[in-house]
Parts: C-alpha cells; structure tokens; sequence
C-alpha cells in the first residue's frame, strides 16, 4: 500500500542538509509519458550512487496506480491517494530506474528528492518560484553555519554580476540594496529571508520560475553555492 502524506516538513529539513556542503550530484533526471488517461514518469537514479528512497510532491492529488523498480526495490510508505508519497527504506542501484503511474493524468510533480536514508542524496528537482524561495531561506541559514565565508563570497559574486541592474534598483529605492540585504541574509530565521526573496521577486513581476532565471537578474553564483 501507498499511504500518501499530506505533510512532510522532515523532507524539507533533510534535504537543506546537502546543499551548500559541495555535492557533484546530478539534478533529478526523467522521462515523461502520457497514455491515455495515466502519466508516467521513469525517474533515472543519476544521483551516482545507490539511494534508499524518493520523495515527491504534485500539483494536485493523484492516485499512484503503478510502480516498477528496475535495479532494486522503494518500499512505499503509505497509501496510494495523496499530493506527497514516500519510497523508503529500500535501496535502488546507481543509474537504476523507479517507474511511476498515476492518475490524472494532467498531474505533474512539482518536488522530487532521491533520498539516503533520512538525508538528500543529489540535487532537488523543484518547479515554482515559490519552492526556490523556500530552498533559498533553508540553504542559506544553513550555509551561514556551516560555511560563512562561502556564503559572503557567493552573495559578493552576486552583487557583482548583477551591479548594473542592482545599482538601478537601489537608487530607485533610495538605499543600497547590498546594505540592506547582507544583515539580513546573515541574521533573518529562513522565513524572513524567503520573504525578501518573495519582495524582490515581486519587483522583478515574474511569475514563473523559468522567467525568474532567464530574467534580468543572475542568480547563478547563489544556485551554485547553495547546491541548486
């Protein structure tokens, strides 16, 4: 049986754990099916070694009307309707394929983490400006104790990188944007740092994530540093 959880903060917290600590895992990695009314995904283990489970989210509720392992076995943990399931306690080989069904079939996953155990094993794959947000607060609070010289020198490059268009931003604001933000990015809990991320994604008024990251700003040195 497939018992689905409709919260699953621990998955939040464990997967803060690998980013900012210098993984060269790969980024989710899958192959996308429409037949009939059933999706299916084949979620490929790119992660370079064996993991003992996955997490995944979706946009709506689903019911998981199939699933096939191919290179080992993903108990699943609970029922099969939900938004959130877990496959753990298993383990499924380095380059190893978990195939998923379920219905509708216009559901798409919005969260997918392979998991060691109760830790993150590679890079989340994650689809709304809303869930950067989110990982942005938790990774950066953690990278600030783990590693604060990296985070210094990760938020330096960005204000580097992005001087012409942050200058702009400042003078429009009549304050320097890097004086504001680095006391908060160094003391704020991760919730009021995913609040001036939400505040500066609300100037920028993009809605999508694909039009955040190709957009006028580069956050390219802060996806790096914090795993993403």
């Amino acid at each position: 049986m497939v018992r689905a959880k409709k919260s699953v903060g621990l998955v939040f917290v464990v997967a803060v754990l690998a980013l900012g600590l210098g993984s060269t895992a790969y980024a989710v990695d899958f192959d996308a099916y429409v037949v009939g009314d059933v999706a299916a995904w084949m979620l490929n283990n790119d992660t370079g070694a064996a993991v003992t489970g996955i997490h995944i989210e979706f946009d709506q509720e689903v019911t998981i009307t199939g699933k096939v392992e191919i290179g080992g076995l993903l108990p699943a943990l609970g029922g099969p309707t939900g938004t959130a399931f877990d496959f753990n306690g298993g383990s499924l080989v380095a380059g190893g394929t978990l195939i998923l069904e379920w219905q509708p079939a216009d559901a798409k996953p919005t969260y997918i983490l392979w998991m060691n155990g109760e830790r993150a094993a590679g890079k989340p794959y994650f689809t709304s400006v809303a869930q950067l947000g989110f990982l942005f607060g938790q990774g950066i609070v953690h990278l600030r104790e783990a590693n604060p010289e990296a985070l210094a020198a990760a938020f330096a490059q960005f204000f580097a990188d992005n001087a012409e268009y942050l200058t702009q931003v400042s003078q429009s604001l009549g304050m320097s944007l890097q004086d504001s933000l680095m006391p908060i990015i160094m003391s704020a809990p991760a919730e009021g740092i995913q609040n001036f991320f939400n505040t500066i994604v609300g100037m920028l008024g993009v809605t999508s994530l694909e039009d955040l990251l190709q957009g006028a700003v580069d956050f390219s040195a802060l996806l790096t540093v914090l795993g993403l």
